[in-house]
């Protein structure tokens, strides 16, 4: 099924919707001028920032909030071993990797490390995560002589022109492939006691199938190890184990899109792969790399590599410039110095029980799951149906926007709210999103009832 959720739509804002004041209204003119039609602005009264600090956005009226969103700052905002690894950087060399440099051997030798007891030997890096996967799809279609792809249903990639035609989850406007196959979202809470595993590895077995019915060489298997867009799906763990042998099986790789997933984000491991115990050809990464700064890349076994490194030209200006890769490789030292993987999974079990805990006050909170510092927190108009409330949850963003915690919504219903904070989130700031939540449902609730009568 494909879906018509344009994520880019969810909780944007929409002109004549809300009431924004003249000030805000005269810079969205401003700027919609200047950029042009394509962007969007996040919530229903958009936010201006001017400086951020650990988990903290400040707007011009020195307002602080607590952003649980953005994990593109992994460490926080303008976190200061990432801050002065960027500036000593940039006051001695900036250069590209056709010249030797040894912070990018550095940094290749600590990713590398990271994924023991799998074959991944080589990085190779790019400015996105977007970039990551095309040029993961480019290495597949080399290393299999095939074009077919499988992603699931809300799947987001990249925004590429190639990627895009994989990433569903950009909505009706931006067409998929030819060559795609999607297959439906591995959602535990609506599995109503089937085998996960087994049906999620059938559909896989039924999109090959598809595919060569239709004249298709499959080239890869890519999941977000995490299903973000599809709605935040980690559990049972082990459960991509058949999928990703089906692929292999049908000469296809198995692409781990570790973008969202990585970098300690879990807990308890690095990597979102390594808690369904896999082995990936191919592994992408991104966002949360450099703390901000654009830097991404992949993880590849030499059997993967091999033949495009032959064959193919690979060269990017400032993929694995200096500047960048010492600000991933602050990172990567950041994570290990401040026992942050471990950090993440205390914090997040707090967060976790904290927001199932307001099951037992809000019905509309039909399942709360996670793993680490990431959350999803499914909203439904019934629990007996368990059928998705959307506009309940746009409200319950919006509202907590105003009371100056930021995070979106994700999934196929627009109805799983998205929760994915700093690893250097506080138990203080936990609480504070749990009492946020709790007063921003009953308001969201309110409203709703409000309107019924």
């Amino acid at each position: 099924m494909t879906s018509t959720i344009d994520l880019n739509m969810v909780n944007a804002y929409i002109p004549g919707r809300a009431d924004v004041g003249p000030e805000m209204a005269a810079q969205i003119a401003r700027r919609d001028a200047l950029l042009g039609p394509a962007y969007r602005l996040m919530y229903e009264r958009p936010l201006q920032f001017v400086r951020g600090e650990g988990a903290w956005l400040i707007d011009p009226q020195g307002r602080r909030f607590l952003d649980i969103y953005n994990n593109v700052t992994s460490l926080g905002h303008c976190h200061p071993a990432v801050v002065e690894a960027i500036r000593r950087q940039a006051g001695t060399l900036q250069t590209n990797t056709r010249y030797i440099h040894d912070t990018i051997l550095e940094l290749a030798e600590r990713l590398l490390a990271s994924v023991p007891g799998t074959d991944l030997a080589h990085l190779m890096l790019t400015c996105t995560g977007s970039e990551a996967n095309d040029l993961a799809y480019r290495m597949a279609k080399v290393r299999t002589g095939g074009t077919g792809i499988i992603v699931t249903e809300t799947a987001y990639h990249g925004f590429t022109d190639a990627v895009s035609q994989f990433s569903p989850s950009l909505g009706a406007g931006v067409d998929l492939g030819a060559h795609v196959r999607t297959v439906p979202a591995p959602r535990l809470y609506h599995a109503e006691g089937a085998d996960l595993a087994a049906r999620f590895t059938r559909d896989v077995e039924v999109a090959i199938a598809d595919l060569k019915r239709h004249g298709i060489k499959p080239a890869m298997l890519i999941v977000d190890t995490l299903f973000t867009s599809d709605g935040i799906l980690p559990d049972p763990a082990g459960f991509l184990t058949g999928a990703a042998d089906a692929i292999r099986a049908a000469g296809g790789l198995f692409v781990a899109d570790e973008v969202q997933p990585g970098f300690g984000r879990t807990g308890g491991q690095m990597w979102g792969f390594q808690r369904h115990g896999l082995k990936p050809d191919v592994v992408t990464i991104g966002k949360p790399m450099g703390n901000g700064q654009p830097i991404a890349g992949l993880m590849a076994t030499h059997d993967a590599l091999e033949r495009f490194g032959q064959d193919s030209r690979y060269f990017n200006t400032f993929a694995g410039n200096t500047v960048s890769c010492a600000a991933a490789l602050a990172v990567m030292k950041t994570i290990e110095r401040e026992d942050l993987i471990v950090r993440a999974d205390t914090v997040g079990t707090k967060l976790n029980k904290g927001i199932a805990g307001l099951a037992n006050r809000h019905e509309a909170i039909g399942d709360v799951r996670g793993v680490g510092l990431f959350v999803g927190v499914e909203l439904v108009a019934d629990r007996a149906t368990r059928a998705p409330d959307r506009a309940l949850t746009s409200r319950v963003v919006n509202a907590m926007r105003d009371r100056g915690v930021l995070l979106s919504a994700c999934a196929i219903g627009h109805n799983v709210l998205k929760i994915r904070p700093p690893l250097i989130l506080t138990e203080d700031q936990v609480d504070l999103v749990v009492t946020t939540l709790d007063d921003a449902l009953i308001e969201a609730a309110g409203h709703a009832l409000g309107a019924a009568a």
